[in-house]
């Protein structure tokens, strides 16, 4: 057993070193508190994304998605953002108003809504607007850590991420988590461990957290021993999987006594549980069962449910409903071995929706704009 060492983000220690990924409409309150409650309150969890012009402006739903659970320490923002002033006040009214313990940066995103407006995975092949950006969040962040996350580069003829990773250790972030895909692949194809070893290595002065397939704790033990990385970043794997937390501090932690596989009925108690926090969180058990609908598909992966029954569950309006339903299945299931593995979006080879003119020079940045900040946030 390799023994691993703590994350440090700035004052806070993560330990066991693994990290929440933020993911759009997914790690809101409710789903964190899953996920934290699964790992006895260890790992970082961060809030999904948040626009800093809806921030700046007070959006309201904006507002909602910034709300923590008092149990929540540190408490963790990831900002998109692509003009440095807007990053900037964002980042100041984070602090002034103590908002949160961490900031985040979101350089990864690769969805058409985001890198059209040279936002996400687009924006680090502009190295000026990459600084500026750094420069003014990490400037107004005070004694707040701050940390980014980004991909490979745009495709495999413009790959960012040796450059990006220098930059943000020169403008004083304090992590950088590397997703191994480009922003053409998506979710497609395999994850390049390779460029989070490389990575490592090119940035030594700061931690490196690696992402992308890891679907259990042994993929997230394999990632560290491969790469040297200082920890890991956990996205799709944890879909309709919150309990992959319990299995990566037990990896982690080496206690022993296998890994975290419920059987049906405790599968629908999460489901339950993870419905009504949403209502709860919402101010609406309606909307909460509604919201929650994304994910029934998640949780019963690998068990025999059925098509029609599958179909009823997705369209599930109330608490009672759901328990209804889920009643009616063989909760006496035991965990299927093919639930296990890849879940969420896999496509790839996709086309990068850029602004005009965006590859053609690296360092000319005249076409960004304050217009480019996207005005609400989350999913």
């Amino acid at each position: 057993m390799t023994a691993f060492s703590p994350l440090a983000i700035g004052p806070h220690i993560v330990q066991p070193p693994v990290v929440l990924a933020p993911m759009a409409g997914i790690t809101n309150a409710p789903f964190r508190t899953l996920c934290r409650e699964f790992s006895g309150g260890k790992g970082l969890f961060v809030s999904e994304m948040i626009t800093t012009r809806a921030l700046v402006e007070r959006n309201e739903k904006t507002m909602q998605l910034i709300r923590f659970d008092a149990t929540e320490q540190p408490r963790s923002i990831q900002l998109y953002g692509v003009d440095p002033v807007t990053v900037g006040k964002a980042v100041r009214m984070i602090v002034d108003e103590d908002l949160a313990d961490h900031i985040d940066l979101n350089f990864g995103c690769p969805v058409p809504k985001v890198t059209r407006k040279g936002g996400g995975s687009a924006l680090p092949y502009k190295r000026p607007l990459l600084r500026a950006i750094l420069h003014e969040a990490v400037t107004n962040a005070g004694d707040l850590p701050v940390t980014m996350k980004m991909r490979k580069g745009i495709d495999d003829d413009h790959i960012t991420f040796l450059d990006a990773g220098r930059i943000a250790v020169e403008e004083g972030v304090t992590a950088i988590a590397l997703h191994g895909r480009t922003a053409a692949q998506h979710y497609g194809g395999t994850a390049d461990w390779d460029a989070i070893a490389r990575l490592k290595e090119h940035v030594p002065e700061i931690p490196v957290l690696g992402n992308g397939d890891i679907w259990s704790a042994d993929d997230a033990l394999r990632m560290m021993r491969e790469t040297g990385c200082d920890g890991v970043v956990v996205g799709r794997g944890c879909l309709g999987r919150p309990w992959l937390f319990a299995d990566l501090v037990a990896g982690f932690e080496g206690t022993g006594g296998g890994y975290a596989q419920p059987g049906l009925r405790e599968v629908a108690d999460a489901m339950v549980r993870h419905a009504r926090l949403l209502g709860e969180w919402l101010g609406d058990e309606a909307r909460g069962v509604i919201d929650f609908r994304k994910h029934v598909a998640w949780y019963l992966k690998g068990f025999s449910v059925g098509s029609e029954m599958r179909k009823k569950l997705a369209i599930t309006s109330s608490l009672d409903e759901l328990s209804a339903q889920l009643s009616e299945l063989d909760l006496d299931q035991p965990w299927p071995v093919s639930a296990d593995g890849p879940r969420g979006r896999t496509s790839g080879n996709n086309r990068v929706v850029l602004p005009d003119g965006w590859l053609k020079d690296p360092y000319d940045c005249s076409g960004v704009s304050e217009d480019a900040e996207l005005d609400t946030s989350g999913g």
